[in-house]
């Protein structure tokens, strides 16, 4: 079994591709299903944010797992294989360890050191959860990959320099506004970003508005920030007030159309204003900027403009601690990997003990209790002695990553073991489109072995 993780995020693809395999719960949760009732997986994690889609999983082989992800992504989605695999990545093992920590830690983020992140990961860790999709690796992995954000944003500055996409959408408005205290923000949409949009522009000063289609869940959102809530019925009207639109719906299709920001245009009498659409699908039509006074700002126009945060001080002490923190999990994790070799070693020598001791006994039947008690005790420490170095260096080895795999098959050679053995890969980082096009499903790889392992 080995950890893979394939996805599609800000880095790998165009907003537009971005779009088009943005899931929502349904979705996500008929892609999971899908996964977990596969030949090659075992476990899933669907992690879907709003410029990144991810799928966790423990799998059986490594080309079983990722034909059967391509596939699955590319039927729930809609996006033709060919445009996934131009647009796919791929972390196996090792590597994919080395990016559910660092992706945790907010350093993968178009917002570097963001922490809603971690919201996020937790999210789709208990929705697998309650689904039954998820078991005992991708659990640890991913708890201990919350652990090591948390612990980033504790031990280091990363909050006093990362900017969040809101806040990077808000730093425009004061270039437009001179100072956002003065402007009116409406935000559409009371889900996980639409709160964070809520709060940071009411702690900059500004009169906040919140619409959305759900009446009690706005206005909960806006009595909380000390703004005011619309119902939807109120849309239009709110956007004619605003001088800020910040949008995050979820919702399937446009919510502000060009003639719905041109008919606000209208009543605003050309007052300038500004649109910052964090959604995906986007909430706000892109021809929305064509209208004269307008600005739109969608998630690659803000994550060009973060793109300069990246060189903080403490981003590259994260990365230290996230280093750090793979290299502690894989040694652990390594050790685990020879712990079934190391305890069939143990217990076939206690078998082979325990037979010539029985046999000892029937050709000696004039030792007393004692003296059988003392043999039994002398036999053991000789074979205690004999296995204590070889174990405990295999463990040492597996824990340094000194051929983890090579020294327990070794192992298991030279003792006739059983194949209890789990072996895990050096692991690889890849876009999809430069793996082999002909990926088998049939099982015939090795989970252990994966493609090119240290590649």
């Amino acid at each position: 079994m080995s950890l893979l993780v394939v996805g599609v995020s800000h880095q790998s693809a165009p907003v537009s591709v971005l779009e088009s395999v943005s899931l929502d719960a349904d979705r996500r949760r008929a892609l999971s299903t899908a996964l977990h009732g596969s030949d090659h997986i075992d476990e899933v994690v669907v992690l879907a944010t709003c410029n990144r889609m991810e799928v966790y999983v423990e799998a059986a082989t490594f080309h079983g797992a990722l034909s059967e992800l391509t596939a699955a992504i590319s039927a729930t989605s809609g996006v033709s294989r060919a445009t996934l695999r131009e647009h796919l990545y791929v972390h196996y093992e090792d590597r994919a360890v080395e990016h559910a920590f660092t992706l945790a830690a907010g350093l993968d983020s178009m917002a570097i050191g963001e922490s809603q992140i971690l919201g996020q990961v937790r999210s789709a860790l208990a929705t697998a959860q309650t689904h039954g999709h998820v078991g005992p690796a991708l659990n640890v992995l991913l708890q201990q990959a919350l652990r090591v954000g948390k612990r980033v944003h504790t031990d280091t500055e990363i909050d006093a320099v990362s900017h969040s996409l809101v806040g990077a959408g808000l730093a425009v408005g004061e270039e437009m506004f001179g100072t956002v205290e003065d402007a009116s923000v409406l935000v559409l949409g009371a889900g996980g970003m639409g709160a964070l949009a809520a709060t940071t522009a009411a702690r900059q000063g500004a009169a906040v508005t919140v619409v959305n289609r759900t009446w009690e869940r706005g206005e909960r959102l806006a009595a909380r920030v000390g703004g005011r809530a619309l119902p939807a019925v109120d849309t239009d009207k709110a956007l004619a007030e605003a001088d800020i639109v910040i949008a995050s719906t979820g919702a399937v299709g446009q919510v502000v159309t060009l003639r719905r920001a041109a008919d606000a245009q209208v009543l605003r009498g050309g007052r300038p204003q500004l649109y910052v659409d964090l959604a995906l699908p986007h909430d706000v039509a892109y021809d929305v900027a064509e209208l004269t006074g307008v600005r739109r700002l969608g998630l690659q126009e803000l994550g060009d403009a973060l793109a300069s945060a990246a060189t903080a001080p403490a981003i590259e002490e994260a990365g230290r601690i996230v280093a750090s923190e793979v290299s502690e999990f894989l040694a652990a994790r390594a050790g685990d990997a020879v712990g079934p070799t190391v305890a069939a070693l143990r217990e076939q020598a206690a078998g082979v003990v325990s037979r010539e001791l029985d046999r000892l006994y029937r050709r000696t039947p004039a030792l007393t209790e004692l003296e059988r008690l003392e043999v039994d005790k002398a036999v053991h420490r000789i074979v205690e002695k004999l296995l204590h170095t070889p174990t405990r260096r295999v463990k040492e080895l597996a824990g340094e990553g000194v051929g983890v795999s090579s020294y327990a098959a070794a192992l298991s050679d030279l003792f006739d073991l059983p194949g209890s053995t789990r072996v895990t890969g050096q692991g690889i980082t890849a876009m999809a489109a430069d793996l082999p096009d002909d990926l088998p499903s049939d099982g015939a790889d090795s989970g252990a072995a994966g493609p090119e392992a240290g590649r």
